[in-house]
């Protein structure tokens, strides 16, 4: 059936056995497809029977469907003519989360969590406010999302105005990354496992079944209904009757039927109302549900058939491994050391400290600010906190490292993982921001390390810092091989490769080091003398490499992050403060988004390999290229 299905209204015609059929085709669709290329698996399952529900009440794209996050909308992909997964997340391929370069049923692609409802509030005011009130918004936003303070401000919003058609719709499954926590949680959780609810769900159905046909007729006609009634029992009104929105549920989210009938009683309220649908994260797949550490959220390539990994083990330990084992032994050795991740506790390398010490990790939930404020409120106290945070993650709470810890000298360590280019996840999380938001906050010191080894070096020297914020960031994936310097310098710049006199001074950003060092080869054979060096600390400019400038012909930065106000920047304004005209060219990612790639594709698109870099030295050295390298001396 599902090759039949182009667009949403091809379901209009399904009977409702063909339906579930299709959503158990759908899910061995998904488990085969995602298991070639990798990709969320574990949300998707969960919420097949939902989607089609939502495509079967409302009529996309006339009726925007909005996904907070993205990575649940496989299956809104598979309904609207997009059944081609061979190169998912791959370039040229589909994107892992809406985009609307795919498709108009695409209405936002950003993947950061808790947006959808302020999305869904701007959306439906422009519908009041252009007369085009026939037409409705609906927004699936996950109880994780309901840890984010950007929610409830949009749910203050939405309740202040209560003419306009806009469904809510809440997949409840108990886990954002890994299990929910909070308090909102809690009285979730306790909604799922309320015995009233189950019980008196269970005997209306019995109830109904014994007047055979007819009953069971009936039973549907009202189940809508009875899902309000029944939230009066379960407690689940409490949560949201001071916000004066309708609220239905909560309902079998693996139930189409019970779906449409609540989806379809909230279409025609003429109101805003949530609908609260609890589902299972990887339903259907036994390796996902049984998986306790996040249900398959996101998976490599893997066996289908038992959920193992395919693509064999590294020799080579991963970045976020390696930062997970240095900071434990840190713990182990500083009892003020305390960790905080916004429910990522496993992506970010915190669940081994959490286990061996378990009173000293904090999960806020998907509240980057909260936890950003919460750590300065910790150093404050006497502790040194380490807020471990995917790059892009970042950027939302910008304002909170500024005037929350910045401004009140804080000895705050932010560990930003996922820097740079990431890869297949495209452009909202590639972590390419950080390095040019943070580094003019007063203060800061940022660290990036070229390798593992530096990484373990550079925490501890982060957590000895305790009169401001410091920033360690590396990218994905599994470390290098160790770099050995040639010397470090008094104020700690790593030179990893020197020729006095050289014409060219490299520095190499973090985990760019490596490509500086291809560069030089490339430009050694070609008897030019080069310099390589390792800031480590790229944030303040360390004065050797203004030193080392001076005597230069040109100096070139590499930095995987932007080049508009990037680290290369910096160093070019420090050189001039200096009273140092060595030409800067000042090498990075463009302020444009990046679509989804693997990361080498992606340098290479953006001329950040070896090759293009060392040819560009070239012909500035030979003056047919801007900055022109400074003349060679005579002699």
């Amino acid at each position: 059936m599902l090759e039949s299905i182009n667009e949403p209204r091809d379901l209009d015609r399904l009977t409702a056995a063909e339906l579930v059929g299709l959503a158990s085709e759908i899910r061995q669709f998904l488990i085969r497809e995602v298991s070639l290329s990798g990709g969320h698996l574990g949300p998707n399952l969960g919420v097949v029977e939902l989607t089609l529900a939502l495509h079967r009440v409302f009529a996309s794209p006339r009726d925007p469907i909005i996904f907070d996050t993205g990575h649940q909308s496989y299956v809104h992909k598979l309904l609207t003519g997009r059944q081609d997964f061979s190169r998912l997340r791959s370039a040229g391929g589909l994107a892992g989360y809406p985009q609307r370069s795919e498709s108009v049923h695409d209405v936002v692609e950003s993947s950061h969590a808790s947006s959808s409802l302020s999305w869904a509030d701007g959306i439906s005011r422009a519908f009041d406010a252009t007369g085009q009130n026939d037409r409705h918004v609906v927004a699936m936003v996950g109880d994780g999302s309901l840890t984010g303070g950007m929610t409830w401000e949009a749910l203050n919003n939405i309740s202040d105005d209560n003419r306009r058609r806009l469904v809510i719709v809440v997949n409840d499954n108990g886990r954002s990354y890994a299990p929910t926590m909070g308090g909102i949680a809690r009285f979730l959780n306790g909604v799922r496992t309320q015995q009233v609810y189950t019980s008196l769900k269970g005997k209306s159905e019995r109830f109904f079944d014994l007047l055979g046909k007819p009953g069971r007729s009936l039973y549907r006609g009202v189940r809508g209904g009875t899902h309000g009634f029944l939230s009066r029992f379960s407690g689940t009104d409490e949560l949201y009757s001071n916000l004066d929105i309708k609220y239905l549920g909560p309902i079998d989210g693996h139930d189409i039927e019970s779906l449409e009938e609540a989806l379809k009683q909230a279409r025609d309220f003429g109101a805003p109302v949530i609908v609260h649908a609890i589902t299972q994260k990887g339903k259907g797949y036994r390796p996902a549900m049984e998986d306790e550490a996040d249900k398959f959220h996101a998976v490599g390539r893997i066996d289908p058939s038992t959920g193992r990994s395919t693509s064999g083990e590294s020799i080579r330990p991963s970045w976020t491994g390696t930062f997970a084992d240095e900071l434990v032994s840190i713990a182990d050795e500083r009892d003020d050391v305390v960790a905080i991740t916004a429910a990522m506790l496993r992506p970010t390398g915190l669940f081994k400290m959490q286990q061996k010490h378990p009173g000293r990790v904090y999960d806020v939930g998907i509240a980057e600010q909260h936890a950003v404020t919460t750590a300065a409120g910790l150093a404050f106290g006497g502790l040194h906190p380490v807020v471990a945070i995917y790059s892009t993650f970042m950027n939302r709470a910008f304002d909170q490292v500024v005037m929350d810890v910045a401004l009140h000298k804080a000895g705050v360590t932010f560990v930003l993982d996922r820097a740079g280019v990431t890869g297949p996840d495209g452009p909202s999380h590639h972590g390419m921001w950080d390095l040019a938001l943070l580094q003019f906050v007063p203060g800061i010191r940022i660290a990036a390390p070229r390798d593992g080894e530096q990484l373990k070096e550079l925490l501890r020297e982060s957590v000895a810092i305790e009169d401001a914020p410091t920033v360690v960031r590396y990218p994905k994936g599994t470390t290098p091989e160790p770099i050995e310097a040639q010397r470090r310098s008094d104020d700690g710049v790593d030179v990893l490769r020197e020729q006095p006199a050289s014409d060219v001074l490299i520095v190499g950003i973090g985990a760019m080091a490596g490509l500086a060092l291809d560069v030089a080869d490339i430009l050694e054979g070609q008897q030019i003398s080069v310099t390589v060096v390792d800031p480590r600390w790229v944030v303040p400019v360390a004065s050797s490499i203004i030193d080392t400038a001076r005597s230069s012909r040109i100096v070139i930065t590499i930095e995987d992050g932007v080049r508009v106000g990037g680290i290369g920047t910096r160093v070019r304004q420090d050189l001039r403060a200096a009273g140092v005209d060595t030409p800067v060219d000042e090498l990075g990612l463009p302020d444009s988004f990046l679509d989804h790639a693997e990361r080498e594709e992606i340098l290479q698109q953006v001329g950040l390999d070896a090759e293009t870099v060392a040819a560009g030295i070239v012909a500035q050295l030979q003056g047919t290229r801007l900055p022109m390298a400074r003349p060679a001396a005579e002699g």
